[in-house]
């Protein structure tokens, strides 16, 4: 890694919006980065436990009362997986059902709700299951070439993880869950290739963000938020959106199409801290104020990039300042909305 090299990840960190109390994993404050499996065994161990234990403490939930765990890290895929440790380690029935999701990036967390309301949907009523969203930092390799594109990790991603429990009964739930929507364009090579580990051309491996990444979040966005309109918008809203698009396809390719206002079926929105950019342009393509988007850019400057649990820490800050919400996350992109029970 050379001056410049270290120039740009110091710029970029000084414009990123993270602020100076995010967390690194011990791992990383050595001169090289250590990157060890027992590293990342560790740093997992940390995150996801103290994560667990708190919320068996604030619900007061008995592991023995846990049908599904479902677990999703992008990056640290070990054998046996997350969630087999969770079920080791609070020794969970031997009738769970247990799902770790590996590789899904920052949309993971909404992923894994969806696959837990599926699961819940087939099982008996009143039961629970365990969602757990984290990335481990110490397996992202510290990626020591020159590429600007493959330096940026090193400079957003930071420690972090979420445990949420799922339940069918009424009686114990906050909130109800209302909808799911998921929209994947892996099929397009340019979305597909957006965030790719790869080695640069020195060998030196790493993950790519492509310079494509904010406009195919936008675009994810747009065919995401079309699809939940449908769900979510008043008629008003969904009227003057296909009035939109017929003229737009008769009159001129060129208009703009009409961007719904969103705030007439959410009251708060949690978009995925991926950085300044990112939440930049959420907040343009949907017209969004600037306190619409004031959890993310303060999980954002207090946590960084947590990746897939980074919606569930802007969760709590609505939470904290009695707010609640619609949230929006990317790349595959998945809307969720929920509203007290």
């Amino acid at each position: 890694m050379d001056d410049k090299s270290i120039q740009f990840m110091k710029r970029m960190l000084e414009n990123s919006g993270i602020g100076d109390q995010s967390y690194l994993p011990p791992s990383t404050h050595y001169i090289p980065p250590s990157h060890t499996l027992n590293d990342a065994r560790d740093e997992a161990d940390q995150v996801i436990f103290s994560s667990i234990d708190d919320l068996f403490a604030k619900t007061r939930i008995s592991p023995d009362a846990i049908d599904i765990v479902v677990a999703n890290c992008t990056v640290f895929s070990p054998v046996p997986s997350l969630a087999d440790m969770i079920v080791n380690k609070y020794k969970l029935r031997s009738d769970v059902r247990s799902i770790h999701i590996s590789g899904m990036g920052c949309s993971a967390g909404m992923i894994s709700v969806e696959a837990a309301k599926s699961l819940l949907q087939v099982a008996p009523q009143g039961a629970h299951a365990l969602v757990v969203s984290t990335e481990i930092v110490s397996f992202f390799k510290f990626y020591t070439g020159t590429n600007p594109a493959m330096l940026q990790p090193n400079v957003l991603f930071r420690m972090g993880g979420a445990a949420v429990l799922m339940s069918t009964s009424r009686s114990e739930s906050r909130f109800k869950l209302m909808h799911t929507v998921r929209t994947i364009t892996a099929a397009q090579d340019r979305s597909y290739q957006c965030a790719f580990q790869e080695e640069d051309d020195k060998g030196q491996l790493g993950v790519n963000l492509s310079k494509d990444l904010v406009s195919v979040a936008g675009d994810t966005l747009q065919a995401n938020i079309t699809a939940i309109g449908s769900l979510v918008l008043p008629l008003s809203e969904q009227l003057q959106f296909v009035l939109s698009v017929v003229a737009r396809k008769l009159l001129n390719r060129k208009m703009k199409p009409y961007v719904p206002d969103f705030r007439m079926a959410f009251e708060h929105f949690c978009i995925h801290a991926g950085g300044r950019a990112v939440i930049d342009a959420v907040q343009r393509s949907l017209s969004l104020s600037d306190e619409d988007v004031e959890p993310s850019r303060m999980t954002l400057h207090r946590f960084g990039n947590t990746s897939s649990s980074s919606v569930w820490y802007e969760l709590g800050y609505i939470d904290a300042k009695q707010k609640f919400l619609g949230s929006i996350s990317s790349f595959p992109c998945e809307a969720a909305k929920q509203t007290h029970a």
